[in-house]
Parts: C-alpha cells; structure tokens; sequence
C-alpha cells in the first residue's frame, strides 16, 4: 500500500491541540500550498485538492481550531488568533511564502493572516469567502452575524444537517461531505461554533483594520452559492479592486467539492502565473 503524502500532526496552543497534515518530506524546489477550509467543516472538504496537488506542490491542511480533530479546543480564539496559529504552523514546517488557499471562513482567516504579517503569503485563493473590509457591510448584516446562535438552535437538527449539506454544495459528492463533516458535531456543538464563528468573524470587520490585498489573488465563487450574500460581496470586491471572477458553473458555496477539476485548474494556472511551479 503507497504511503500517505501527509502526515497528521499536532499544534499545541493554549486552548487546546490543533491537528493539521504536512508532507513528510517537503521539497524546497516547490511551492507551498495552505489550504484553509470553512466554518464548520475541516480537512476534507480539500481532499481533491490535496489528492492533486500533493507531490506538484507541499500542501498543508488543517482541521480549524474546533472543527474535527481539533477538539477538545475552547470557543474563546478570535480571528486574529487562527492567523497567528496558522503562521506557527507554517513556520514549524517550513513554509515560505505560501499560497494560501481560503474557503469561505478560511479566506477570512486568510486576509487576517495577510493583514498581520505583511509581505509572507506569495498569493491568495479565495473559494466563496468575501473581502473583509468593514465598507463592505451595512450595520444590520454585522448584528445578525452577532446573534446567530437563537436562530441556528431554533432549527431542529435533522432539518439544520440536510439544509447544511444542501445549501453548501449541489454535487452529490458535495453534499454527502458535507453532510458527513456536520455529523461529527451535536446539535449544540455545532450551533456553538457557527455562531461563535459568525460572532469573532463581525467583530474582525471593523473600519479601523487595513484589509487590502498586498499579495496576487484569485477570486473563485459558484453560481449557485447561496451561503449569505458571497455573490453579491464577490461581484463588488471586483468592481472595487478589478480583480475577476471566476464564476464556477452550477457549483453551491463549496465549489472546490462540486467542481473539483476546474476548481484545481484555476488554483494550479494561478500558482503558475506566480512563477514558483
């Protein structure tokens, strides 16, 4: 049996051990390439792509910090503090100058990383995330990401996995991962941790912090994504910045699960563009 091109490993911090995979050995004449799922989900929503990166680039995952494997882990980090774990990760391996590779929540984390430590990551992917720049949102859209929780715990969790699953992703595939990542969690599990994560996620929004993308970027979204307003959040963030959209057709808010290979194509046709592979 071939062996796994990555190797589990644990981050300690304290509030708690944080699980991420790493190559085994990692190859100095490739590109480093970190990729950052959402809130709520963990490593394998990118099992596509470490399964097509893995050997062309050294890829780092992660289960966030309360997702997955990284459990037992306190609700109490905020944005900032996901970027700071993140770049102890990527200094105890080695990674210089990553891609990083944000779905959703984790293109949040992505920009506070960017934000906190200026000039580190060579570029960013963002796969449905939105810009986090406070002139984005109106106040009323910043309360309701501070008051999540009543709603999500009103909603009966039969009804909350299958909307979850369904709302996230349209492919079959899409949808059974999803719907398989959200069983690991009890219902108050995870109404705690989408709402906490929803709550640290507006208080980063703020007029006083600097989001301006320093680094190249690739802006990836799916037609379908009905996840908040991402569409609408992507198509200004283009017109603000002229940076493109790579619209995915038919792809729901998980469009690197519903579309794999275009999703891959646009990620490796991007690292290439950086002239490091």
């Amino acid at each position: 049996m071939a062996e796994a091109p990555l190797r589990e490993r644990r981050y300690e911090t304290d509030c708690g051990a944080i699980a991420y995979w790493a190559p085994r050995k990692a190859d100095p004449a490739l590109p480093w390439l970190a990729f950052l799922p959402g809130l709520t989900a963990d490593h394998r929503l990118f099992d596509r792509q470490v399964e097509r990166f893995s050997g062309n680039a050294n890829v780092v995952v992660w289960d966030p910090p309360s997702h997955g494997d990284s459990r037992p882990f306190e609700l109490r980090w905020s944005l900032d503090d996901l970027a700071g774990w993140l770049r102890g990760i990527l200094e105890r391996e080695g990674a210089r100058r990553p891609v990083l590779v944000g779905q959703s929540m984790g293109g949040y984390v992505s920009q506070a990383f960017m934000r906190l430590f200026p000039g580190e990551a060579s570029g960013y992917v963002s796969i449905d995330s939105c810009p986090l720049d406070a002139a984005y949102y109106k106040a009323w859209e910043l309360f309701l990401l501070r008051h999540a929780k009543l709603m999500y715990l009103s909603i009966p969790w039969k009804a909350l996995r299958r909307w979850g699953a369904q709302g996230c992703a349209t492919s079959a595939y899409g949808r059974a991962l999803m719907a398989e990542m959200m069983g690991g969690y009890n219902k108050r599990e995870y109404c705690e941790l989408a709402a906490h994560g929803f709550r640290v996620l507006a208080e980063a929004i703020s007029p006083d912090r600097d989001y301006a993308l320093q680094c190249p970027a690739l802006l990836v979204c799916g037609t379908e994504d009905k996840a908040g307003s991402a569409k609408r959040y992507n198509r200004e963030w283009s017109r603000r910045t002229g940076m493109p959209v790579n619209w995915v057709e038919g792809a729901g808010d998980n469009s690197n699960t519903d579309a794999p290979d275009e999703v891959n194509a646009l990620i490796e046709g991007f690292v290439l563009s950086l002239g490091r592979a």
